[in-house]
């Protein structure tokens, strides 16, 4: 069961969009090394605005990926492929259907 989420906006520079997808699709592979990431979503909301979406089992698995690969990779490259820092929102999951 998941009971904490974090929901990630980002918004891409002018020029970056396909660096940000890459980013985001490669994520993928290093958050499928995180037994707690039990979902894990990058989203794209429009042309420039991106997003990552996901959930937990409680705070110490939501503390283990902020700490992780994918947070450190996108803290090194948000400076070169973002307008404007990360948002990230610490959320609780209400309900959720999962395989």
């Amino acid at each position: 069961m998941v009971k904490k989420a974090l929901f990630v906006r980002l918004e891409a520079k002018a020029g970056k969009e396909a660096e940000v997808e890459s980013f985001l699709r490669g994520g993928l592979s290093l958050v499928q090394e995180e037994p707690a990431t039990t979902a894990w979503f990058g989203i794209r909301f429009g042309p420039t605005t991106f997003g990552i979406f996901d959930a937990f089992p409680d705070e110490v698995g939501r503390q283990a990926h902020l700490s992780g690969k994918v947070a450190a990779a996108l803290m090194a490259r948000a400076p070169d492929l973002l307008a404007e820092a990360p948002v990230i929102e610490k959320v609780d999951v209400l309900a959720a259907k999962l395989p």
